[in-house]
């Protein structure tokens, strides 16, 4: 008897307190959490930037971005309490049993009998189940663009524009979703308990379709992308894919400042096509040459083997989910506990299953962020080497003082939250000395062309 099958043996004992661990599980990680925020609050106190950053930003910038900081803390808190007492009455109340039957009843009623499996049912379950977590997010969702953006002057968003993005993005779950849904659950039930490998390829098959119909079906929904106008920033970006091979398809222009001031730059695509997208916030705010830095380092993941390596990382993370999810799917206990008797719906073992590996996932996003981190000094490393290390630096502070990102971070907050290294680590690794530094290498390099020439001057 293998490792999975005694696990779900002992899992699988009649009298086992699911719900209150599943419970406790959560409350103890909002209390992690809110220590963590707690540790990061009192960083945000301080008065004085970092050493790095003291003749970089000016102390009505750093003061700003603190406020904004500990606003964001306080709101985490905040919602991140609403999101508890939502769980527990969404638990107590058995809500999830109730919803589960009101919708079979629903489907009884006004659907015809070939709609009234499982499948189906899963599906109007699901739907539902995302209309009501909606609405509990709601008042925060519209309390963080509305209030505390729009106090940093960040919120670009009409009320008009919030409504449509949200019925745009229930319009194209109620389409993507049911699809999905049933085969992810039509496939389970076909392979029995051999699901395991299956449903990994089928959701690796998605992602990869999904990256595909994203920018060209998808994004257009939400933002304008435009190409990006000929001239010097263009130029280099090209030659710069060309020196190091990059499948550069198109270069684009999104309209972010639609909704928000925040600036960004990504790229995405598949292996031989990819395409850069650069925010017009960060064009109308930074020099072509800073653009070009961030746009290095991007290119610094892919030339590094940095993507590939996170989506081999993330498939092993799904192979690992569905392995456990095979221990769970038959647990009479757990489904018993949470109100589910005389069935044992699919989706239903899923979404109990995903609350029970919240703690140990938690662990694996940690160690993710390590793995991310490292990449992230890797690619400014990378665009160090191609002779952009004060552009990069200049730019990284120029985005986090459009952003008002937090400038420090309290080391144990910053391990378990951050993906990427806060701005003083990122500096420190460029050995940033400062505008005197590039002061400094321009009179070098003026001294040299001097010299060369056999003059000398004062």
């Amino acid at each position: 008897m293998d490792f999975l099958q005694r696990l779900s043996q002992f899992l699988d004992r009649p009298l086992f307190p699911w719900k209150r661990l599943i419970l406790g599980f959560s409350v103890g990680q909002f209390l992690f959490e809110s220590f963590l925020t707690f540790r990061q609050y009192r960083v945000l106190q301080s008065p004085q930037p970092p050493a790095v950053l003291a003749k970089e930003v000016s102390r009505e910038t750093f003061d700003k971005s603190q406020a904004y900081g500990r606003a964001k803390a306080r709101f985490s808190v905040a919602s991140g309490l609403w999101g508890q007492l939502a769980n527990f009455a969404f638990i107590q109340l058995d809500v999830m049993p109730k919803l589960w039957s009101w919708t079979g009843d629903l489907l009884l009623r006004y659907a015809p009998a070939r709609f009234t499996g499982e499948i189906s049912h899963s599906i109007v379950f699901v739907f539902a189940f995302m209309l009501i977590q909606q609405g509990l997010s709601l008042p925060t969702r519209i309390y963080s663009t509305f209030v505390l953006e729009e106090k940093f002057g960040f919120n670009k968003q009409t009320p008009g524009l919030f409504v449509s993005d949200m019925v745009k993005t229930n319009l194209l779950t109620a389409v993507l979703m049911p699809p999905i849904l049933a085969g992810f659950l039509k496939i389970i039930q076909k392979t029995g308990s051999q699901f395991v490998f299956y449903t990994w390829v089928f959701t690796a098959g998605i992602q990869l379709l999904m990256t595909t119909l994203y920018p060209t079906f998808i994004q257009p929904l939400f933002n304008k992308l435009s190409p990006l106008e000929d001239g010097e920033l263009k130029t280099k970006v090209n030659e710069l894919a060309a020196r190091f091979k990059f499948p550069l398809h198109e270069l684009y222009v999104i309209d972010g400042s639609k909704r928000s001031a925040h600036s960004n730059a990504f790229f995405y695509g598949l292996p031989w096509k990819k395409h850069i997208v650069i925010y017009d916030t960060l064009l109308e705010k930074s020099e072509p040459e800073e653009v070009l830095a961030i746009l290095a380092h991007e290119l610094g993941h892919w030339k590094l083997g940095h993507t590939t390596s996170l989506f081999g990382i993330s498939q092993a993370h799904l192979l690992y989910i569905f392995s456990l999810f095979s221990v769970f799917i038959n647990n009479r206990s757990l489904y018993a506990s949470f109100g589910f008797h005389n069935e044992r719906p699919i989706i239903i073992g899923f979404l109990l299953f995903s609350d029970a590996l919240s703690p140990m996932d938690t662990v694996i996003q940690f160690l993710l962020h390590i793995v991310s981190r490292t990449f992230e000094f890797q690619a400014d490393a990378f665009a160090n080497s191609l002779g952009m290390r004060a552009e990069l630096a200049t730019s990284l502070i120029k985005l986090h003082v459009q952003n008002l990102s937090s400038m420090d971070a309290d080391w144990m907050y910053a391990s378990y939250h951050f993906s990427h290294p806060h701005l003083s680590e990122r500096l420190k690794a460029l050995d940033w000395k400062g505008e005197q530094a590039v002061t400094s290498e321009k009179e070098k390099e003026q001294e040299g062309v001097v010299k060369a020439s056999g003059r000398d001057e004062l």
